[in-house]
């Protein structure tokens, strides 16, 4: 009798495989490639679009987006576009989730970003085109798209340099990836940089700011979520949440971020 390995070659040149590469492709059907459902990515578009008008009306006056039809061209349609014209929609992919909510999730993000850009440079009093966006998003690359967990804006007050992290809840549910802690911590031990965490509680209308980089490992804070896999996170506590979003910006003193 010949030996399991010689058959098991044989076996596969029967089937019409060469390789184990081939055979493996062939069976779990990877080398077939779903299209992308444009028409439901309209759909997503549209609701993002109707979740920005939403957010937009309930701010007070000096906070609102005069002019929601070109931010939404701006920082919704057009990434889009980049998106797509370079072929990067099929690879995104996020524990087994389809390319369009995978991409309907990042849109939402980086809106919420742009749209609190300038209510956050009037918080910390600096002109918003001094907000330097240093994330590793790449819309081209999708080596680096959403792959490092750096802060998002970064900004200078007092002749300091602070990094800015954003990020937004939609479920109820308000964490921090330890992650982005660890790397905090570590920038402000090399670089003496700051980290600001703004976390915007769209659920429930409320907006957190935490200093990352003063988080003590021991922290209670820190739970095991097993729907994220079983990472560890920093929840958010309540006495986190200094602004309600119905109400005017609170005082960047009254933050207790001791920048």
């Amino acid at each position: 009798m010949e030996n399991s390995a010689d058959y098991f070659k044989k076996y596969r040149l029967e089937l019409g495989f060469s390789n184990q590469g081939d055979a493996k492709f062939f069976l779990a059907a990877k080398d077939i490639k779903p299209s992308i459902d444009y028409a439901y990515i309209a759909f997503l578009n549209k609701r993002l679009i109707e979740i920005l008008e939403n957010l937009n009306k309930i701010l007070v006056d000096d906070l609102k987006n005069n002019n929601l039809n070109l931010f939404s061209k701006e920082h919704i349609a057009r990434p889009y576009k980049i998106l797509k014209d370079n072929d990067m929609i099929l690879k995104l992919n996020n524990q087994g989730r389809r390319p369009e909510q995978v991409l309907f999730s990042w849109l939402r993000g980086f809106t919420l970003v742009e749209l609190f850009k300038p209510i956050f440079a009037k918080l910390f009093e600096i002109d918003v085109n001094l907000m330097t966006n240093i994330g590793d998003d790449d819309l081209k690359n999708i080596d680096t798209f959403k792959r490092t967990p750096t802060a998002d804006l970064q900004i200078q007050k007092n002749g300091e340099v602070i990094n800015i992290e954003v990020q937004a809840g939609f479920q109820g549910v308000n964490d921090i990836k330890e992650h982005k802690v660890r790397e905090a911590k570590k920038i402000f031990q090399n670089e003496n940089i700051k980290t600001v965490c703004i976390h915007i509680d769209v659920f429930n209308g409320q907006v957190a700011f935490i200093r990352l980089d003063s988080i003590k490992d021991n922290d209670v804070n820190f739970v095991t979520r097993q729907q994220m896999e079983g990472q560890s996170v920093f929840s958010i506590d309540q006495s986190y949440f200094k602004w309600r979003l119905l109400d005017a910006l609170p005082s960047l003193k009254n933050l207790g971020l001791d920048i």
